[in-house]
Order: structure tokens, then sequence, then C-alpha cells
């Protein structure tokens, strides 16, 4: 872990690329989730905005990949006005458990009001179809195939992209891979999927919001009258220079109340919190501890 953040550091400082402590404490804390294997995919909103901060972002996993192996399966990924920090391994997991239904997603759709869980069970691509989103399902099938495309199984074996230091590989018409930098924006052209959904699959939320792009406003409307619980994974580093490290998010996203009314308790928290349980076991060198706090929001505006 000191080792990842002696590089960040470094690599910061040759780009002279300055950070307000908070934002820096955020990358600081990505990459750590990327790299131990606790997160395949994190999405950037802060140290600027694009295109700036794609190229920003760009040199610096382009240093931190001459620095040190540690980083050789970290890349940029955009899609549309998004950008992302990827672990190519990760999501080349990630997007093989979702195909071998080992990924439990539990889509609610918001396009309703109030809105309803149409699926609650693991992810089982025939059974998605056949729900009232049936079209919508289809499309979302499409793009996570796209995603297998550009990230086969066997990434997850071997160093995906890794010896491509010059070259430009294209998936599709508008698809392209780099040593450092992926665009993917061709997955979001004449579909039915919005990012918001594409994001909860994406970022591994175990709820993911399910709506049409001809439904946005109804959505926002549906889920802005609605109280939700915000499910917050806070975890504290492993940092043998500091005494009690401070708990810091790792990742957070809401679900309506009514759908979760058991907090923490319900079933599908459980089985999140135990794989995530699975993963820091596995880094122990990363991380101290992680728990899962759980809060309310009363209705209020909401943007997707």
């Amino acid at each position: 872990m000191e080792e990842v953040i002696q590089v960040i550091a470094a690599c910061l400082r040759l780009m002279k690329w300055r950070l307000r402590p908070p934002c820096l404490r955020r990358l600081q804390t990505d990459i750590l989730a990327l790299c131990s294997g606790m997160r395949a995919v994190i999405m950037v909103d802060y140290g600027g905005k694009m295109p700036e901060l794609k190229h920003q972002l760009c040199a610096f996993i382009r240093l931190c990949h001459k620095e040190s192996s540690i980083f050789k399966h970290l890349r940029v990924m955009v899609i549309d006005d998004m950008i992302y920090l990827i672990h190519v391994q990760g999501l080349a997991q990630l997007v093989k458990s979702t195909f071998n239904s080992e990924v439990e997603l539990h889509f609610v759709d918001i396009e309703q009001d109030p809105p309803k869980v149409i699926y609650f069970l693991p992810m089982s691509f025939q059974m998605i179809t056949k729900t009232e989103n049936s079209s919508l399902g289809n499309e979302l099938i499409a793009i996570q195939e796209l995603f297998a495309l550009a990230f086969p199984d066997d990434a997850a074996d071997r160093d995906y992209l890794h010896c491509q230091t010059t070259d430009t590989v294209t998936t599709s018409e508008s698809s392209t891979i780099t040593s450092e930098f992926i665009d993917l924006s061709s997955c979001m052209q004449d579909t039915l999927v919005t990012v918001p959904t594409l994001n909860g699959w994406l970022l591994g939320y175990p709820v993911v919001y399910l709506f049409r792009r001809e439904c946005i406003s109804d959505a926002i409307y549906n889920l802005s009258t609605q109280s939700l619980r915000i499910y917050r994974v806070l975890v504290t580093r492993n940092e043998t220079s500091m005494k009690g490290s401070q708990q810091e998010e790792l990742m957070s996203f809401s679900v309506p109340y009514d759908l979760s009314v058991e907090g923490s308790d319900e079933a599908w928290a459980t089985t999140f919190m135990a794989t995530m349980q699975a993963k820091l076991d596995k880094s122990g060198q990363f991380w101290g501890s992680m728990k899962l706090e759980v809060s309310s929001c009363y209705p209020q505006s909401v943007v997707l």
C-alpha cells in the first residue's frame, strides 16, 4: 500500500498536477481499491473537467505504468462525457461473472411510481428479458456483450493490453483502446439504456436503477418523491505509519426506503457485504477494516 501511495505522489509531482487534499485522498483511495481488487471500475468526478481531466488522468496512468508494475492493469475509460479509472483484469472478471450468473443484481424500475423491484435474484438474462421492460433489458445485455468483446475472459489470466504501448485497437467504429486509454462511447449510441443504469452495473452496486432515456424526467420525479436509504461502504487503510487510520468511503449507493426497510439486514445487503468481505480478506496488506453504514434521506431533488 505504501508503494502505491509513494508512486502516486511521485507521478503527481512529475506532472505538476496539484490536487486539493480531499481530492488527493480520494484519488489514493480509488487507486488502492483498484489495485487491491476491491473494485473494478471507479467513476472520477473530481480533479477537473473534461477533456482536460481525461488528458491529466491518461498522463498520470502512463507515468504510473513506468514507475511500477502494480499499476500495469489500470486504464482510463471514457463513455460519452463520463470518465472512469478501471482495472482491466477486474473488469474482465466482472463481465465474466455477470454472464455466469455469479453477480447478484437487483433491478429497480423507477419509471413506475412508486419504484418497483422487477427482478431480485442472481442475474439471469433469460429472466430479465421477460420483465415489463424487456426491450431495455435486451439492450443492456447487448451493451454487456460489447464489454465482453473489449474485455475477454482470458484478460483475467494474462497481461491484457499491457504489451500495447503504441498501437491502437479498434473494437468497433468508435471504440478505441490504447496502452492507457479506452473509449467505449459507442456502447451508448442508439440505445434506450441510460448512463445511471450502466453505472449501476459497472460500479459494482448490488441495486441498479432501470429506466429508459425517454423516461428520464419521470424517473427523476419518481425517485425524488421517495425517501431513500443511503448505503456507504467505509474502510480504513492498513497504514503502519499512522495511529488510528481514518474511515473513508469506498463506495456508496441509494435504494428506495420501501425496498430497503431492513437496512443492512436486507438479504441482498448481507450477500453484498459477504462478497466485499471476501475481497477484503484477500487484500489485508491494503485495508485494515470495513463496515456498512446505512442512513436515511428524505424526499428531495435527485440528479441521476
